[in-house]
């Protein structure tokens, strides 16, 4: 599954957010399900800073976003094979996978032995994993508890100007949050059915419950 490049002027946006993030800032931008707010992964000031920000309480880890399989082995201390099937059949896409946690990974991400993983199919937060040079986190552009954002617009009526920049890449194609897979166990468990159904992940392997 490829993902296209992305415009002249959302390379543009692209230059600019991949700055903010190098200084530990905090940008918003498009996935293929809504839109995301990120900071640099391995930058624990900018988490904590997207913790308060979101008014997310740092008890509930924050999901990480990789460009390929290659970022998502070096964020997940094992992969075990189901999630490389999962992956095969799923990724880039709207799959989340709870995986074994490597060392890499601050814990104010995550204070578990786990790590939510996934690889965006948007060619925007490809673009902005891939001029960072490391994963992001990729949470979604919303206060807690707040329905998540579609547009660039949505995200402003939450956040107004306390964002370092607003990538506006249009309406989110997808609309709804990745579904969440957790592989750590001897069979994987859907901890949150969202874009990808149950029943098209059966398709591919046997699931707990």
């Amino acid at each position: 599954m490829g993902v296209a490049k992305p415009s002249v002027d959302i390379e543009e946006q692209v230059e600019r957010g991949v700055a903010i993030l190098r200084r530990g800032g905090i940008v918003a931008f498009p996935t293929d399900t809504v839109y995301g707010l990120g900071v640099s992964a391995y930058n624990e000031p900018a988490v904590k800073r997207l913790y308060r920000l979101k008014q997310r309480p740092e008890a509930r880890p924050l999901p990480i976003l990789v460009a390929d399989m290659a970022q998502m082995a070096e964020v997940a201390g094992v992969l075990p094979p189901v999630a490389r099937k999962l992956a095969d059949s799923f990724l880039p896409g709207a799959l989340t996978l709870v995986l074994p946690r490597s060392e890499r990974v601050p814990d104010v991400i995550t204070g578990s032995k786990t790590v939510a993983v996934r690889i965006p199919a948007h060619p925007v937060a490809i673009a902005l994993i891939r001029g960072l040079g490391s994963p992001i986190v990729g949470t979604s552009a919303n206060l807690s508890g707040r329905p998540s954002a579609l547009t660039a617009e949505e995200v402003y009526s939450q956040f107004g100007d306390r964002l370092g920049l607003v990538i506006d890449g249009g309406r989110c194609p997808g609309g709804r949050e990745s579904t969440i897979v957790d592989v750590t166990g001897a069979k994987p468990r859907v901890l949150r059915e969202g874009a990808i159904s149950r029943q098209q992940l059966e398709q591919v392997c046997p699931l707990e419950g």
